[in-house]
């Protein structure tokens, strides 16, 4: 089935939700950079300037840590397009508040103002991410998450130029243009807002703990009840702090290492918010639209290879002064750094969007919220963090800000290695989307079949050694496959079965108590409502043809009648690793370098009184004459 994720930007389940962010965004940071420009119109003197530089990022990002565990749980109460209107409703209060801020030039109002923006922010934030699964298909939460992860960069982008533009052009009436302008986008997002249909509240019965320190205890917790998820928060608060050591260094080093003016600032952020948003709309292209955490390593290590690079580029002080975008451009080395910032920005975006889709497909509905209020908790610590250490370095360890790049760039390594050292899956992940991207040209139809969530049996014909990591690159959800416990015990391939839980079978005159054990994990998987994949034909197909179903099939569902999804890979034949050559006792090449292979899925059948000639046949249909 075709389909693109900007199909979404024309449905109401989506689009006015969309807007609603990109305004927020857009808006938030046209007031930071008004009260800047306000500072500066006024001939504020530098230590007044000063102390608002320092003061504004702190006051901006406590309520984050004071309100986000509460505002998880109104998110996880209330029902979300309501939530999102008062949000947004506030968010007017609010600007009216900065409007005579901005009029009045009081800047102990606007900081007021700032404050209520960070609570106004923490309110929105739960809810900002939650509403994604409850609105969108699971294969449809990496295009989402990418859409909103371009949106933000742009509109955080945007927001900055304009709110800067206003003191530069307005004169006399700027202030006012400035109220104006904030109050008329505060406006225009909660209309923005009246049109999201309404999507239920995901625990309506929750009884809120107005205790912020405890449930900031309980609301840690619970992201770190599963490892993966635990560890994707984690990942997620990385890409804040690489972030914000970038938002914090970007403003002097465009002047002192690229020779810039103010517009050149503006230029090399564009560049790292162009790539940025790229990289995010890029990833369900890439992941063939189910959420595929291989994507977070290649994002990972991409980044550090574009950091390392950007400090060789340019490590020294500038040659240079006052130059403008075309007269950076046209010096030596230049276009290495361009495609060096656009390069850091697009694999961030594979790396985070990945990460948003997979906390929010493997979190419970009714926790999700407040998981995302945990997420908010940390980002806003390893933002401060951020902050600390690069007022450290530069400040009093003197160090230059490519020096500040190139830690950055063996920090990110580390934190990498790490993170996919103790949650293998991710690493899995990444090696068996690189095998299959590299081997198959994939094509789905019917994976909408496969429930979102619940136990179900997955069979499907049995074709070639890859067969299993082709079925988990299109299937949205983790599958525990059985398989022939040779297959299983192949070398590399065989960590990466291990990793995801694949259960390995051997037949009852091999080793009979490994059969047994086989199905009782299968049993197990079952019970636990996961998705577990099986190839009931017992061995890979000798001659491309469709051998008969054995009867393992029938004891599983005999044992627990789930549901059967039927589904049939066409093409596989033609392609690599299909079937040993009895002559040459290697897989046979494959005849046409990445092969075209169909993955069909049918709609689910009940489990009850189902036979192995019957599924058989439903397979041969799907796969058709396409072997």
């Amino acid at each position: 089935m075709s389909h693109s994720q900007f199909a979404l930007l024309r449905q109401r389940r989506f689009a006015p939700f969309f807007t609603v962010q990109c305004l927020n965004a857009f808006n938030d940071n046209v007031f930071r950079q008004g009260i800047i420009g306000l500072l500066f119109w006024m001939q504020a003197p530098v230590s007044e300037r000063g102390l608002y530089t320092q003061l504004a990022p702190a006051i901006f990002i406590l309520p984050y840590f004071l309100f986000s565990a509460t505002a998880g749980q109104i998110a996880e109460k209330m029902e979300k397009a309501k939530l999102i209107r008062l949000a947004m409703l506030l968010g007017v209060a609010i600007m009216l508040i900065a409007a005579f801020g901005f009029v009045m030039h009081n800047l102990p109002l606007l900081l007021v103002a700032l404050f209520a923006t960070g609570v106004h922010s923490t309110l929105f934030g739960p809810v900002k991410y939650s509403i994604l699964p409850a609105v969108l298909h699971p294969r449809e939460l990496t295009g989402g998450n990418g859409l909103v992860e371009m949106g933000t960069s742009v509109s955080i982008l945007v927001g900055m130029i304009v709110g800067g533009l206003i003191f530069s052009i307005g004169g006399a009436i700027s202030p006012w243009l400035a109220g104006a302008a904030v109050l008329a986008i505060a406006s225009a997002a909660w209309l923005a807002a009246k049109l999201i249909p309404n999507v239920g509240a995901s625990a309506p019965d929750l009884r809120i703990n107005w205790n912020p320190v405890t449930e900031t205890v309980s609301v840690m917790k619970l992201a770190r009840k599963q490892l993966a998820v635990r560890n994707a928060v984690l990942g997620v608060s990385w890409f804040w702090f690489v972030g914000t050591v970038f938002a914090a260094e970007l403003p002097d080093y465009a002047p002192l290492n690229l020779g810039g003016s103010n517009t050149l600032y503006v230029f090399v952020l564009a560049l790292f918010s162009i790539g940025t948003g790229v990289g995010a709309v890029l990833c369900e292209k890439l992941s063939a639209r189910t959420v595929e955490i291989g994507l977070v390593p290649l994002g990972a290590f991409g980044i550090s290879v574009f950091l390392f690079d950007l400090y060789f580029a340019r490590s020294g002080a500038a040659t240079a002064h006052d130059l403008d975008v075309m007269g950076f451009i046209h010096q030596a080395g230049s276009w290495r750094i361009v495609i060096d910032l656009v390069g850091i920005g697009l694999f961030t975006g594979f790396f985070v969007v990945p990460l948003f889709a997979l906390i929010q497909s493997r979190t419970p509905k009714d926790e999700l919220s407040r998981v995302i209020g945990a997420l908010n908790i940390q980002n806003s610590g390893f933002v401060v963090a951020a902050s600390l250490i690069c007022l450290v370095l530069r400040s009093y360890a003197h160090w230059s800000i490519p020096q500040i790049f190139l830690a950055l760039a063996v920090a990110n390594t580390l934190v990498a290695i790490w993170i996919f050292t103790i949650v293998p899956e991710f690493l899995m992940r990444f090696l068996s989307w690189m095998l299959v991207r590299t081997l198959y040209r994939l094509r789905t139809r019917g994976i909408d079949h496969i429930p979102d969530e619940g136990a179900a049996l997955i069979i499907c014909n049995h074709v070639s050694f890859m067969d299993a990591l082709i079925l988990s690159a299109s299937i949205p959800r983790p599958v525990r496959f059985v398989m022939y416990y040779k297959i299983f015990n192949i070398p590399v391939l065989s960590w990466i079965f291990r990793t995801a839980k694949a259960i390995p079978i051997a037949g009852a005159k091999e080793d009979p108590q490994m059969m047994q054990r086989a199905f009782d994990a299968i049993d197990a998987a079952l019970a636990e409502g996961e998705l577990v994949g099986i190839f009931p034909e017992g061995a890979l197909t000798k001659d491309g043809e469709i051998a008969p179903f054995k009867s393992g099939v029938e004891k599983v569902l005999e044992r627990r009648p789930v549901p059967v999804i039927p589904m049939a890979l066409r093409g596989m034949w033609s392609s690599m690793w299909s079937r040993r050559d009895s002559r040459l006792h290697r897989a046979r090449l494959p005849r046409r370098f990445r092969a075209h292979v169909d993955v069909v899925a049918d709609a689910p059948i009940t489990g009850h009184g189902l036979t192995s000639e019957t599924l058989e046949a439903k397979v041969r249909e799907l796969r058709g004459d396409a072997a």
